[in-house]
């Protein structure tokens, strides 16, 4: 039998502190098909917004990284404007130099790129026929017999095909495809992140004005603290993979490698990734100069090697001492979650939304605990 509900049965409820059901829940079990509706329904509706969010994704992921690189340029606009550089000249005089710059870039490097990855695939049987006359190749093939022999002529094989090349991307339509995408995403992002700029301060007063006007102080200046070091973030990643490229490109140009250049370009991509960039390239540097010279190999191994403890203790903490600050285990931790989720993007944004994550509890979460006796 239901228990009884009224006005005087909830009113004895909040008098004795007992908390009863309501009697909205009451009748709602007499309608277990409106029930079942509205339940089904709220489903349904969620399983669409995740499908909207899953076919959305690139445009998401276009939103961040121009976002992001809005972020990235702010710092240099607010140079300017402390020199007394109205804000929209400052956009303008930034954004006329990093494109006169990106576009200088592109024109001296891909199709200096685009010869070398040819001459490399040209030249593989030449670079592998080398490597088997090595000492290095001798012992290796002492070692471990006729399999070092077969992975080495499987290597050429494959790599003096174009077509496998080709077929890595998902053939040449794909790849043609993809390269169009990649371009048009890239205007996207740039165009988006010049938007995202002129109303930089327009949104952080718009973000601020969402929160209770006691609070709104507190959350512009936590707002102005994350913006800065995101940007300071961006910004010291990009000269720290500035200067791998360059230690790249000389040490592969004094050891007489192949291919110094594009070296260089496949170092400032690689080092972008936190914590990790700098040893992966490490480890295809070395692979590549091994093939053209064991002894360059080595010395651009000790010498890179040598250059990384340069950075992680000299360049680093002198070029992020104002951008973010995170212990060591959360930045491992954040780094191979947002890699996990977002590839790239997820490991680029990883450090900045822990140290922001980290600013918010801080300031905001642990000052409210102390304030509770």
């Amino acid at each position: 039998m239901a228990p009884a509900t009224g006005p005087a049965t909830d009113t004895v409820a909040v008098q004795s502190g007992e908390a009863l059901p309501s009697r909205t829940f009451w009748a709602s079990l007499n309608h277990p098909f409106a029930v079942g509706f509205f339940v089904t329904a709220g489903a349904l509706i969620a399983i669409v917004l995740g499908l909207a969010v899953s076919n959305l994704s690139t445009v998401i992921i276009y939103v961040v990284f121009a976002m992001f690189a809005a972020l990235g340029l702010d710092p240099l606009v607010r140079m300017l404007e402390r020199h007394s550089v109205a804000r929209p000249w400052g956009i303008v005089i930034v954004y006329t130099v990093f494109a006169l710059v990106l576009v200088g870039i592109l024109w001296l490097i891909i199709p200096t790129v685009i010869d070398q990855i040819t001459a490399f695939v040209k030249n593989v049987p030449q670079l592998v026929s080398d490597f088997q006359s090595s000492s290095v190749y001798a012992w290796l093939q002492n070692n471990f017999g006729d399999q070092v022999g077969d992975l080495v002529g499987q290597i050429q094989k494959f790599l003096s095909d174009p077509a496998n090349i080709a077929a890595i991307g998902g053939g040449v339509v794909q790849v043609g495809v993809t390269i169009g995408t990649t371009i048009s995403g890239l205007i996207i992002i740039l165009v988006l992140s010049l938007y995202f700029l002129a109303s930089l301060p327009a949104m952080k007063v718009a973000f601020t004005s969402l929160a209770p006007a006691r609070n709104r102080p507190k959350v512009s200046s936590i707002t102005e603290q994350i913006t800065t070091s995101i940007g300071s973030y961006l910004g010291g990643m990009v000269v720290l993979a500035f200067f791998n490229a360059i230690v790249a490109f000389i040490l592969y140009l004094v050891l007489g490698l192949p291919f110094p250049l594009l070296l260089a370009v496949v170092a400032f991509v690689i080092t972008l990734i936190p914590l990790v960039g700098s040893v992966l390239f490490w480890v295809i540097g070395s692979t590549v100069a091994l093939f053209a010279s064991p002894l360059g190999a080595l010395v651009f191994a000790i010498v890179y090697i040598i250059y990384m403890q340069i950075e992680a203790y000299v360049l680093t903490p002198r070029v992020m001492n104002k951008a973010v600050s995170v212990p060591g285990s959360l930045v491992v931790i954040g780094a191979l979650v947002g890699g996990t989720l977002l590839g790239l993007l997820g490991a680029l944004v990883a450090i900045p939304v822990t140290a922001s994550i980290l600013l918010i509890i801080k300031q905001v979460v642990i000052p409210r605990q102390d304030s509770k006796v």
